[in-house]
């Protein structure tokens, strides 16, 4: 099936009991036994499993061709799964501009546990020069938040794969319907599914998907299960329902990417752009060969520094300030506060959700408020 046949049909399942056409929310957090003790339906405590959980780890899975999934209450305790699966002294490799709060999370939890490298990972000669004995994990993230940098996936893996090491992607900002990792050899994907996936900024979710039950799979299904960082049914329901349009929203979302960025990299006062959809993107040509599309996220340098950028953000209508990204309203943000003293991050960008409001407003907004100053 298509990608968009999947999303509506996957997560969901006809109530045999009312005929309902939309699965119904199982709310119970435990199930009845048979008269023999066992559990006829397959379902124990909602811990370990629940319906609606199911119905949404089918169609994460299915989303991204893996034969698998596992949901969790948010992107970083996906994240965070992935990092007890491992065994401590596990050395990782990981981007240099990368999700912060996964970041934070290994410095903050992992110290003494695991070992970890940030590094450029598109600089063949530096990856490799990274590798140890002990590496067990690389770990990639493209486009990058928040410098849209894309990694050479099939490249990584390669160099990966011959030294027997796995590698996990972030697929969060190109969901599925733009890049399949797992297509390309990836071991696992991990979406933070409170963005794009979830769409309407309004609920908490991270997944993670494999093609292959193995034992590393195993491990990290019982760290899902034991640790019992899960998404409420009600949740697993509204995730599952918004994923019905995630085709048709991304569409949408790159469509007014590409034309804002366009118009922000012609614009006097802008001093870069940083979309993998243009053409000037130093890596545009990995993105063709690896992605379906370019996403609907982007950062801005404002020319005059951080206080005509935080001017620039202040006088804007229709983009919210606001961290997150993902959902139908475009979202803008002064990425380097967020991140803490040791950002990277450039003190005059500006990270832009570019939501699915007219981009003519969205140009025009944008146009006045570059107008101020």
């Amino acid at each position: 099936m298509k990608i968009e046949t999947i999303a509506i049909h996957a997560g969901n399942q006809k109530d045999e009991t009312s005929g309902a056409v939309i699965q119904p929310i199982v709310m119970s957090t435990t199930f009845e036994r048979a008269a023999d003790g066992s559990y006829t339906s397959g379902y124990i405590y909602s811990r370990s499993a629940n319906p609606n959980r199911t119905l949404l780890e089918n169609v994460l899975a299915k989303l991204e061709h893996g034969v698998d999934a596992a949901a969790f209450s948010s992107g970083n305790a996906a994240g965070m799964a992935v990092f007890q699966s491992l065994k401590p002294g596990t050395h990782i490799i990981l981007p240099d501009d990368m999700y912060h709060g996964l970041r934070n999370q290994l410095k903050a939890l992992f110290v003494g546990i695991l070992e970890f490298d940030f590094i450029d990972i598109n600089n063949t000669e530096v990856l490799k020069q990274h590798i140890k004995p002990n590496t067990g994990l690389i770990w990639i993230e493209t486009p990058s938040n928040p410098l849209l940098k894309l990694t050479d996936i099939k490249k990584v893996i390669r160099i990966a794969h011959k030294n027997g090491i796995k590698v996990a992607c972030d697929n969060t900002f190109a969901t599925p319907v733009f890049q399949q990792p797992l297509v390309l050899g990836a071991d696992l994907v991990m979406h933070s599914s409170t963005k794009y996936f979830g769409g309407h900024s309004d609920l908490m979710g991270g997944v993670l998907i494999t093609p292959v039950k193995d034992d590393w799979w195993v491990k990290i299904k019982q760290v899902q299960e034991m640790g019992g960082a899960i998404p409420s049914p009600m949740d697993c329901y509204y995730l599952a329902r918004s994923i019905k349009t995630l085709p048709y929203r991304m569409a949408g979302h790159a469509k007014n990417a590409q034309l804002l960025a366009e118009y922000l990299q012609k614009h006097p006062k802008v001093e870069a752009v940083m979309y993998p959809g243009l053409p000037e993107h130093p890596q545009h040509d990995i993105a063709k060969e690896q992605m379906l599309g370019f996403g609907g996220m982007l950062s801005v340098c404002i020319k005059g520094g951080e206080v005509e950028a935080r001017r620039v953000i202040n006088s804007l209508e229709l983009f919210t300030q606001a961290t997150s990204l993902g959902g139908v309203e475009s979202l803008i943000e002064h990425r380097a506060s967020v991140e803490g003293p040791d950002t990277k991050t450039p003190f005059n960008l500006l990270r832009v959700s570019v939501g699915l409001e007219h981009i003519d407003d969205l140009i025009t907004d944008m146009e006045q408020a570059l107008s101020n100053y």
